[in-house]
């Protein structure tokens, strides 16, 4: 009786088991050490949004919510995931709203800054805020207002618009406004533009080219 005997499986050497682990261990290693970095860095500036997601991080938050997985550690897997879902909503300028800024404490907020008037919310997205001089009428100064308001919640939700309270023309009498996440003119997904000034800055270069003839 004729048979063909398996073929026996070639089972790893435990030198490339070993090249393997050590392998592993460097890439969850490096993953770790691109987290805390990225960490590190976002936390010595301005929350930002609408900005491409970061490949790397995002691959080493995968690496990261494996490892977590695969020690049983399925709190610390989550925390991964929900990190990627964050960046990615910020990327597409999606609003947390479960972190939404009480307007009270806003208020109190601002209202100390050196520079500052009075505060008031024009609605859900808007404060205005008049200022003491053009000196106080800049972006600069938005950024100010969008730090003291940080600690509260999602500054994204939030557009800065600053008034100069000591104006005397036209043009210094102009709302600066901007988002407190994004560059001047952009807005939140879904956050509507509100109109500030009675005059529109076209009506106002109309104005100016009319009386430039005039002279």
């Amino acid at each position: 009786m004729s048979f063909v005997r398996p073929i026996p499986r070639s089972r790893p050497s435990r030198r490339r088991m070993l090249k393997q682990a050590v392998a592993l261990i460097v890439l969850v290693a490096a993953a770790f050490l691109v987290l805390a970095w990225y960490d590190w860095h976002q936390s010595t500036k301005p929350p930002r949004a609408g900005e491409p997601v970061n490949p790397y991080v995002t691959a080493a938050h995968l690496v990261a919510a494996r490892a977590d997985a695969a020690l049983g550690n399925a709190r610390g897997a989550q925390k991964h995931v929900e990190a990627i879902a964050h960046d990615v909503s910020r990327s597409a300028r999606i609003i947390d709203v479960s972190r939404p800024i009480d307007h009270e404490a806003a208020r109190a907020a601002v209202r100390p800054l050196t520079g500052v008037r009075s505060a008031i919310w024009l609605d859900n997205a808007n404060l205005a805020i008049m200022v003491d001089g053009s000196r106080y009428r800049t972006m600069a100064m938005i950024d100010t207002v969008c730090s003291a308001l940080d600690p509260l919640g999602d500054t994204l939700a939030v557009v800065v618009h600053l008034q100069d309270a000591t104006a005397t023309s036209a043009d210094g009498a102009a709302t600066l406004s901007r988002n407190c996440q994004l560059p001047e003119g952009e807005r939140a997904l879904l956050q509507a533009k509100r109109k500030i000034d009675v005059v529109s800055p076209e009506l106002r270069s109309a104005f100016k080219a009319q009386q430039s003839n005039r002279r």
